[in-house]
């Protein structure tokens, strides 16, 4: 049987920058993905990375493309009751963000991990995990057993490694609203991301490159898109998004589908070798664009564990990465969850819409006038630092 230090499953964002962590810095690991890697690359998914991940990624000469072809975001504008208030990053907190969508990170983290001579396998439908109480753990794929020192679930949420860790305490929290998500083949129409709380509920304008757009409008929870024909959604975004002398331009709609707004942590992301890290241990409303941030968080978080365990025999970094990871994970689900009730209205019929809706506008309005608001919003929106440096 061959033998790998760190087992990886899953080649997202956190599977990546393990692996490519862990290989820059010596450690041998095995990426194995059960879709193509054409698959991968063009998963429409988040776009808005952090001022942590963005350095983390200069810091390791990842971030040629990034830089090149990224947008560096300054500030965010809140709509309102016909209302605009912009919030500046620089000037609040000194630092900004970068809008580069996740299919072109997972496509750069790619290829620098093959040329580094990483071994990585697609379309490996087979996985398996066993053993996981033992000191090596067996990963199973495409006909051949690996034992691993550590295995790193970087699979998701349906993945098989939330399942190896056996019964798991999680909170599990379906929200009162969903999303109606659209990628379009149309230049922005406007500088910034955009979030508004309109007539119907929320509408964003999320930026994704020149010629391509990222909206989402409000929808009921369970909702199905065969109910929302492209005219539909474009009349919904016109209505939510609308502000005096400010024009929606609409194009040919790429692709469209419901996003479910879900709040999922586990209790303990690790079960003696195996660690899990992602959406495969916590999933956030993804109102804050905080869900790949986070992921590539926790790989840095295992990643300078395993060094430490490896290079001192030290485990603190081992036995601490759930507490570590988990206090970042619950100011993240605080902050969504903040930022989804103040722009997300109840349905019609909800007793508590009106209550719901007044407690927004004041909110908002406090964010209009209040400097420490914003730069609270600011401070959460744009990262905290890294809990490790890698």
């Amino acid at each position: 049987m061959r033998h790998s230090t760190v087992g990886i499953i899953g080649a997202g964002p956190a599977g990546l920058v393990l692996g490519n962590l862990l290989l820059g810095a010596g450690i041998d690991c095995v990426i194995i993905e059960r879709q193509s890697r054409e698959y991968c690359q063009k998963r429409v998914r988040a776009g808005l990375l952090e001022e942590p991940t963005v350095s983390l990624f200069r810091r390791q000469g990842w971030a040629d493309r990034l830089l090149a072809q990224g947008l560096e975001h300054n500030g965010t504008e809140l709509r309102y009751l016909g209302r605009r208030i912009r919030l500046d990053y620089g000037q609040l907190v000194g630092r900004t963000m970068h809008v580069y969508p996740q299919q072109e990170v997972v496509t750069d983290l790619i290829e620098i991990f093959l040329a580094k001579g990483g071994e990585l396998h697609f379309e490996v439908d087979d996985a398996a995990i066993y053993g996981v109480d033992c000191d090596r753990p067996t990963l199973r794929f495409a006909g051949q057993e690996r034992s691993c020192d550590f295995v790193a679930g970087c699979d998701g949420f349906f993945g098989i490694s939330r399942p190896a860790l056996g019964p798991v305490d999680a909170w599990d929290r379906h929200h009162e609203f969903g999303w109606v998500a659209m990628l379009a083949a149309v230049g922005p129409s406007t500088d910034e991301i955009v979030y508004a709380l309109g007539p119907d509920g929320f509408a964003g304008h999320m930026l994704r490159s020149s010629t391509v757009s990222r909206f989402y409008v409000q929808c009921p929870p369970g909702d199905v898109i065969e109910s929302w024909s492209d005219d539909r959604i474009w009349s919904a975004l016109q209505n939510g998004l609308a502000s005096p002398g400010w024009t929606l331009a609409e194009g040919p709609v790429i692709e469209k589908s419901i996003v479910d707004m879900r709040s999922y942590v586990v209790a303990d992301m690790r079960r003696n070798r195996l660690f899990l890290a992602g959406d495969s241990a916590h999933i956030v409303p993804p109102v804050g664009a905080k869900g790949m941030n986070l992921a590539i968080v926790d790989a840095c978080v295992l990643f300078d564990a395993v060094r430490r365990f490896l290079s001192l025999g030290d485990e603190t970094g081992l036995d601490a990465y759930s507490s570590t990871c988990l206090e970042r994970v619950w100011r993240i689900q605080d902050f969504s969850m903040w930022m989804a009730w103040m722009l997300h209205t109840l349905p019609e019929a909800h007793p508590d819409r009106s209550y719901s809706l007044a407690r927004s506008h004041a909110q908002l309005r406090y964010l209009e006038r209040s400097r420490a608001y914003q730069t609270q919003f600011a401070e959460n929106y744009v990262g905290f630092p890294m809990p490790v440096t890698v």
